[in-house]
């Protein structure tokens, strides 16, 4: 086996590791909290949960390399589900709840994005504590 097969191979292994699990806690969080057209159902809080894992990745030193791979694609982009935010979304509008529809839209997004900016701003923190904490 040649090593651009090898390296393929090993990088999806990181992506399956971190997937399963990633599949797993989503399917818990809709199974628990439910799946319909509100927004605080577990289709919302996988994603909100999963971008703010994501934030905390990009704020570690380095490119990430198997760490993101496993954690980033494999995790994350298992737990978070565009298409299944946009069939909430969908079966709002479809129901005749426009207003509701807007809220899943905007928790969606702008949940998304300042739990992304939260995650990072927790881990520069904890980043920096660490480094105080090795001086």
């Amino acid at each position: 086996m040649n090593g651009g097969l090898r390296r393929e191979l090993r990088d999806l292994a990181l992506v399956a590791l971190g997937a399963v699990p990633g599949a797993l806690l989503r399917w818990r969080l809709s199974d628990s909290l439910g799946s319909t057209a509100a927004a605080a159902d577990g289709i919302t809080v996988a994603n909100l949960l999963g971008s703010l894992v994501l934030g905390l990745l990009l704020a570690q030193p380095g490119p990430g390399g198997r760490r993101m791979l496993a954690l980033g694609i494999g995790f994350c982009g298992s737990l978070t589900t565009f298409s299944s935010w946009m069939l909430q979304l969908a079966d709002t509008l479809q129901a005749g709840r426009p207003l509701a529809g807007l809220w899943v839209l905007v928790i969606g997004l702008a949940g998304g994005v300042a739990m992304v900016a939260l995650g990072h701003r927790i881990g520069t923190a904890l980043r920096r504590r660490q480094r105080r904490r090795d001086r």
